[in-house]
């Protein structure tokens, strides 16, 4: 048989077990708004560990680490830098958020946040801006998955074909088990990425220099010292900044801890016990970084020139003298990066969608069952203005990821005042939010205005913060009852 054929075959029984998997938890679940978002509430904490994980980790690390490692060298550990830092926050705002959501019912990020604040204005924009960066993340991973089909079928599977039959399969078990159906397939899914991960990551080193150790010192023996060199390369190949790098780790690890997608995980927790261990232990999960890197790594002096950086690891896989059998559970693993992202970021981006502006905008309040249809015709539609993007259209989407983190940032000031400051007012999220989210999209698009060679992010946080102490001592508190349940949610009984 084909090695191609070989390799589809291995790809497509990974597809129909990861279709299976997610269909599965539609029988157990509710047929109700809180069911599809949230899970009845019902997350164990092996679930939680893998779709706190597997939501964050997606193609862009399968594909972009090892490419990063590989073009940029040092400057690739920003990676694991801002994911350890992401999910301190979480350790004390989600058993918060995991208490709130029980008492009062709440299921999204923005919900909570509107209720805090008094202002469906602020759940609208909240909603919004969550489906517009959710979006081209969401791309990515169709992006991703498409490539890699491209590449291990010698083109006879295109990348808008490979992209729509993943994505086909993502969406049916979206569309059927919510959010359930996320957890229980990034477990499947979690557990094939960081297997093969680990796998040949350290298969390489070994199989090309004879070792970890001995691969960084053919590399330093071969001039590239710059390569190991912290913070090691820009993309044009020179020398990173301490400047750039460090807000680079600093704006990603406080955009991490609020991405919507993200965030609203806590909601969907058993208990907050199994919310606090599967956060304590997520460190374990992010290990899976390192033997990525070490994939990009191994291919500097062995593979020299490949000019699309990001490629190298299906690039590598393509060239090595491995079985079939093992270069399509490679490429099984590296469509779970991808999958295992998506199905989190197209479910959030739906139900957000609906639940915290759309509904907010009808003059009638949503039944129910009228919320729950909504949010799975905009499962489809989502997924479908994202597969455009994928296919069709001719944008740049990597830089807007990357600027994203920036905008995604901002939600993070008025989520810590709305937990630890009393004094935070409406007027002043609303402001600081405004403000953070202006700032940042000036040196996004006129980065050479910047002081300091810094991200973005960190200008617009500065102005945000500055915006939300300001205006908020300026205005009339907001009513202590309202203010009071969340700045003492700590010592709500569970």
């Amino acid at each position: 048989m084909e090695t191609t054929t070989v390799i589809l075959i291995v790809v497509s029984v990974y597809l129909l077990i990861s279709l299976m998997t997610g269909i599965i938890p539609y029988l157990r679940i509710s047929k109700s708004v809180t069911g599809f978002v949230v899970g009845d509430r019902n997350m164990n904490a092996f679930i939680m560990y893998f779709v706190i994980g597997a939501s964050i980790f997606s193609a862009f690390a399968f594909l972009g680490g090892p490419g990063w490692a590989y073009s940029r060298g040092a400057a690739a550990f920003y990676l694991i830098g801002y994911g350890i830092l992401g999910i301190v926050p979480m350790y004390f705002l989600g058993p918060r958020t995991w208490r709130l959501g029980k008492r009062y019912g709440y299921v999204t990020q923005a919900e909570l946040l509107a209720d805090r604040f008094d202002s469906r204005f602020l759940s609208i924009i909240l909603g919004f801006l969550s489906v517009i960066v959710l979006i081209p993340y969401l791309t990515l991973q169709m992006k991703g998955a498409g490539y890699v089909l491209d590449v291990i079928s010698e083109g006879m599977i295109p990348e808008w074909v490979g992209a729509g039959v993943t994505y086909i399969i993502v969406l049916i078990y979206v569309l059927y088990s919510g959010v359930m159906g996320v957890g229980w397939s990034n477990a499947f899914q979690g557990m094939i990425m960081m297997v093969l991960a680990w796998v040949l990551g350290l298969y390489l080193p070994n199989a090309l220099y004879g070792g970890v150790g001995n691969m960084f010192s053919e590399i330093m023996s071969a001039g590239h010292e710059a390569m190991l060199t912290a913070p090691g390369l820009t993309a044009a190949g020179d020398p990173w900044s301490w400047w750039g790098y460090g807000s680079a780790v600093f704006v990603s690890a406080v955009g991490f801890s609020v991405w919507p997608h993200f965030f609203m995980r806590s909601f969907a927790a058993r208990s907050e016990r199994s919310l606090r261990l599967s956060i304590v232990m997520y460190p374990t999960f992010m290990m899976f970084l390192i033997p990525i890197l070490l994939i990009g790594f191994a291919a500097i002096i062995y593979f020299p020139g490949v000019e699309q950086a990001d490629s190298i690891l299906p690039y590598v896989l393509m060239r090595l003298e491995l079985p079939a059998i093992v270069i399509g559970l490679f490429c099984a693993g590296t469509l779970a990066a991808s999958m295992s992202s998506g199905d989190a970021i197209l479910h959030s981006a739906a139900s957000v969608g609906i639940r915290d502006s759309i509904s907010k905008l009808v003059r009638n309040p949503l039944t129910d069952r009228q919320e729950h249809i909504l949010m799975r015709i905009s499962v489809v539609l989502i997924g479908f203005i994202a597969y455009l993007f994928a296919v069709v259209l001719d944008v740049s989407l990597v830089a807007l990821l990357l600027g994203s983190y920036g905008g995604v940032a901002q939600i993070f000031p008025i989520v810590f005042a709305a937990f630890y400051w009393k004094r935070a007012t409406k007027a002043g999220a609303l402001a600081g939010l405004f403000g953070g989210l202006a700032v940042n999209m000036i040196f996004l698009i006129f980065p050479e205005m910047a002081p300091f060679p810094m991200h973005e992010g960190v200008y617009g946080l500065a102005a945000n913060v500055i915006l939300l102490v300001s205006v908020s001592l300026l205005t009339k508190p907001d009513a202590p009852e309202r203010v009071k349940k969340f700045t003492d949610s700590g010592r709500i009984p569970e």
